[in-house]
Formats: structure tokens, sequence, C-alpha cells
């Protein structure tokens, strides 16, 4: 069954450039200026595996009943009374505004699903402030960036979410057992046998192959079983550096790939035996870990590779020197053309989807901040000692961590990562990209006047 969302927020938060997005066209005018907007706008979206229609709307602000801007206050009041759903945005970098709070008061009058959307949130400091959208109490928000293209799978999560029964019946296949396809894309460098290991696991010729490079456009997804649980894996086009992708078709394609490995839940970052671990390969695998996907690393062609000693753990050791964001990543030798290693390929493509769905208890999490300050406390700063108050984990895929702190800011990026290294160790969390943010802890006195 078809439904709608439609997308509300205050002036200038992104919701023309996250309309465009959706509908895969440059449909509604975006501009530097407030208020472009003002009429509603219907288009066809699509996101991942989902169809429905999205309305975009004019910013929400405060204004007399007769005026235009009343009038266009009526005209979004209107479309979230026919909406199924709402995609309320906020701007991450302005922080939550008193507009933001009023306007979030009247889209829960409305009694439709509110998804929060942080909008803008690309980059460190982005994501920090996008937590500040707790305080509406719309529950987890949604870190994105519309102009970039980042965070739309956890859109599409929070959409399904919000809508089960509507996004259920968008799926265009049947579900087995009530279960939903874990979804596997298959990423590389041109010419490393991505279709002929797809081919391989399907045991059949269901993509076309050949020792020409570039020869697959577009992100083609085959639904298939592997003991039992259901997948869908997504064959992409070979990624090469931006810089050498000059011709129209290549462009589209690597988009199309990227956009494969942004709805995805793991990656199979496929590697060529005879030159592993080349610059693009860890570009490549960089890009993975920057979308919070799980991640496998796939070494194929190893049928050609001459046989030695000690192969195996000579890559253990690239892998985790070259990509220590992820250390510890999944790494499986397999050779399409034969078949072998495809059985460990996809017992780690579970194992890495299982760690990227873990959970940890708020107290052990808390037990683990106090021995880590214990064995090694945040240097001060300026002369002043950076307090650790405590540790949360409000979501996974990936695994995210919330540390609570005085003088938060003040924390350097070192003790951060020797933060992340230790939730790695402690709570066996291999290879998998794990987030942590940093928030101060709100002052209870700030208010109160000096005696």
């Amino acid at each position: 069954m078809p439904f709608t969302v439609v997308l509300v927020g205050r002036p200038n938060v992104g919701k023309s450039t996250l309309f465009n997005r959706l509908v895969g066209a440059r449909r509604a005018l975006v501009d530097n200026q407030p208020a472009v907007t003002r009429d509603r706008r219907e288009g066809k979206a699509r996101l991942g595996d989902l169809s429905f229609t999205v309305i975009d709307t004019a910013g929400l602000e405060k204004a007399v009943k007769d005026g235009l801007p009343g009038r266009m206050r009526a005209q979004t009041v209107a479309a979230m009374a026919h909406a199924d759903a709402v995609f309320f945005l906020v701007d991450a970098r302005a922080g939550i505004t008193g507009a933001d709070r009023d306007l979030a008061d009247l889209a829960r009058k409305s009694g439709k699903p509110i998804i929060l959307v942080a909008n803008k949130s690309e980059g460190r400091a982005g994501e920090a402030a996008a937590l500040d959208a707790y305080a509406l109490g719309f529950g987890d928000p949604v870190l994105m960036s519309a102009e970039h293209g980042e965070g739309l799978s956890g859109l599409y999560d929070a959409l399904r979410m919000a809508l089960p029964e509507a996004t259920a019946e968008s799926e265009t296949a049947e579900l087995v057992a009530g279960e939903k396809p874990i979804r596997i894309a298959v990423v590389g460098r041109p010419n490393t046998g991505k279709s002929t290991l797809i081919n391989r696991l399907l045991g059949q010729e269901r993509l076309v192959t050949g020792p020409e490079s570039g020869i697959t456009r577009d992100a083609i997804a085959v639904d298939f079983e592997w003991r039992g649980r259901r997948l869908r894996i997504y064959d992409t086009a070979g990624l090469r550096r931006r810089s050498r992708i000059v011709d129209k078709i290549e462009k589209l394609a690597a988009a199309d790939a990227r956009d494969a490995v942004r709805f995805a839940e793991t990656v199979v970052v496929l590697m060529d035996a005879q030159a592993p671990f080349e610059e693009q390969d860890i570009r490549i695998a960089d890009l993975v870990e920057q979308e919070g996907r799980s991640i496998v690393i796939a070494i194929n062609k190893v049928d050609l590779m001459p046989r030695q000693a000690n192969v195996r753990a000579r890559l253990r050791q690239d892998a985790d020197r070259l990509l220590a964001q992820i250390k510890g990543v999944p790494l499986v030798l397999v050779s399409a053309s034969t078949g072998e290693g495809l059985d460990e390929l996809m017992v780690a493509a579970m194992q890495s989807h299982a760690v990227w769905n873990r959970r940890v208890p708020t107290a052990a999490l808390n037990r683990f901040l106090s021995e880590a300050v214990g064995n090694h406390s945040p240097p001060a700063v300026k002369g002043r000692p950076v307090r650790l108050d405590y540790m949360t984990q409000p979501k996974s895929r990936p695994p995210t961590f919330v540390l609570f702190a005085a003088r938060a800011a003040a924390l350097p990026e070192t003790y951060r990562r020797y933060l992340i290294n230790g939730l790695r160790e402690t709570f066996d969390l291999p290879g998998t990209p794990i987030r942590l943010n940093v928030r101060a802890k709100s002052n209870p006195f700030a208010k109160r006047k000096r005696r």
C-alpha cells in the first residue's frame, strides 16, 4: 500500500534539499535564503527498496493567520494531516532553537509518527551538535547530510520502524518466515571479481562477467538463501579514484555503488590477491567505515597466488596497520573462480553483522569507564582536569556510545581513541565501526544568579 511522508521544520534546515535527494532530481528550488519554498510540493520518492510519496513544505514559523506566512503555515499543517509520517528536520549546526521546540509541539499534535532528522550533521562537530536534538522528545535523531547524501541508511531504518506495515507492503520480494533479508553489498576496484563471486554464491550465471573492466554499471540486487537465512546481495560497479572518472556513465555507476554501500548492512570489500591493499582499496574500506556499515575484507584470486607460508598472517598485519580504525576486521581468502573460501566468507559476514548489532548494558559500560580512567586518567588541559561522568549506548548499527563529561570539548582526540580501542577489546567488537560522542553534562546551577 503506498504511503506519504511530509517534510517539516523551520526555514532553511534543508527540507527541499532532502526532497530533491529522495525524488532523485532537482525538483524543488534550493537556496541559502530562507523561505524559498511556499507551496506544498509532492514527488515520488525512493529510499532503498521503498517507494512512497514525499511532500516538501514551507518553513514553519510563528505568523499571523491572514498574512502570507500564516497561509504557508496552514498549508504545512494540512500536509501533516494528510501524511502517514513526518520527517521533522532540525539544523544540527545551529542546534535546537525556541522555534524548533514550538514547531515540535505543533507536529506532535498531528498524531502521526515523527522521525527526527538532524540535517547538516557532516563532520564530527555537526554530529556532536546533533545530540542536542534529544531535547525535543522524539527519540534518537537520524544524523544525516541531505546535501552530501550521508545518513540515508539511517533514515531508511527509521522509516521502516515508524511504519512497519506500510513499508513491509512496499517490499519487492516476499519475506521468509517473517524475517527481513540481510542486505550485503560487494564493492571493490574494477575487475576484482565481484560479479564472479556473486555468481559462484548463487550457483548460476546470474550476472554478466568477463575480462573487460567496468562491465557492471547498475547496482544489481539478487535474493538468495544461505543456511536458512534470507540474504539480498548487491553487485556494484568498480570504484576508481574520482579524479580518474571522466565518463558520465561511470560517474553514475560509481554513485550507484556508493548508494549500495549506504543502504547495505554488511559490506564485503573485495581485493585482488595479486595487488591487495592498494591506495584505492584503503579508500573504499574507509568509505564503508564512515558510512557505519559492518565490513568484511575478502582477498580474491588466491588460486593465482604462489603458495607461500604465513600469507594469511602477513595480510592480517597489513589490514590492522592500514585500517587501524577498524582493527580486527574479518579477513578471508577466497577464489571466486574455484569456490575456495566462500563458506568462510559467508560465516564472517554473518558474524560481522551480529557484532554490528551488539548492545552493551550501561552498567558494564560504566565499569569499563571506571577501569579505563583508573588505568590511564585523562590529561589535564590548561592545568584543569577533565572529569568523565558516565557512558551509555543509545543505539547499535553501528555501536554508538555517548560519554558525558565536564569540559567535554577539552577531551583530547588521543584519549578518545584510547577509549574506542578499549571498548573494542573489552566488549569483543572486532572490525566494526564504533562511534563515541562526547557530550558536556548540563550544569543545573548555570541559570542561578550569583549572590
